[in-house]
């Protein structure tokens, strides 16, 4: 856990331009089990590490590292990002080694790419049996970083013609888990000709994704 401590300590100085040559800090892909694709989404990462650096003056490396839910490599991501279509199942270690990781200052963003929602709140359930997913409301600050977003998680791509939400996982007063559902932010992210979509969305996808990168690793860190 002191590992985690000190890496979102060296994000912070990025963030106060103390580090500004530094460009070892990546943000994590969740590699799971259980069948889902972790993999989709190849380049939602790299543009948005790339988005970071041009908006909030980060200085991210691009290159998309894939770590393993039970391994102790989670610990070198202060940041991590999981996505799928579905099938994500949890072994107690590996629930045991994302809590510990959650709770030593990580971060973990899941993006349901449309069917994993089924999978995520059971696993969640197994990381953290004592809390329950919340639903944010709109004027909570990861909402409100660099970018405004009134009326919370901006729509990308249509599921089920439901409205998008953001749940949260918070331990002991820190929001360690963001949940965004029908949305595809990460979608969002992907290079331009992978789905296409109009500018205003990529761009909005990119926006709430800076803004949780910065609400993470800016407002809401551990608590010594």
């Amino acid at each position: 856990m002191e590992k985690v401590r000190k890496i979102i300590t060296a994000v912070l100085f990025m963030f106060s331009g103390l580090a500004a040559g530094a460009q070892n800090i990546k943000l994590g892909s969740l590699v799971y089990s259980g069948g889902g694709d972790w993999y989709a989404n190849p380049t939602s990462l790299k543009n948005l590490a790339n988005f970071c650096n041009e908006q909030l003056h980060t200085n991210f490396d691009p290159t998309e590292a894939h770590v393993e839910i039970g391994s102790p490599e989670i610990f070198n991501y202060p940041f991590l990002h999981m996505t799928g279509h579905g099938r994500w199942a949890v072994t107690d270690a590996e629930a045991q080694n994302l809590r510990k990781y959650l709770e030593g200052g990580g971060f973990l963003h899941i993006d349901d790419n449309y069917g994993l929602d089924v999978y995520v709140r059971p696993a969640l359930k197994k990381v953290f049996p004592e809390l329950e997913l919340t639903e944010l409301p709109f004027d909570y600050p990861v909402y409100h970083q660099k970018f405004n977003f009134q009326n919370g998680l901006p729509k990308i791509h249509e599921h089920d013609g439901k409205p998008p939400k953001g749940y949260g996982l918070i331990y002991k007063g820190r929001l360690v888990c963001f949940y965004s559902y029908e949305t595809d932010l990460g979608d969002g992210w992907e290079d331009f000709d992978v789905h296409h979509d109009p500018a205003e969305k990529h761009l909005a996808a990119l926006q709430m994704g800076a803004n949780l990168i910065q609400y993470v690793f800016a407002n809401n860190q551990v608590k010594l």
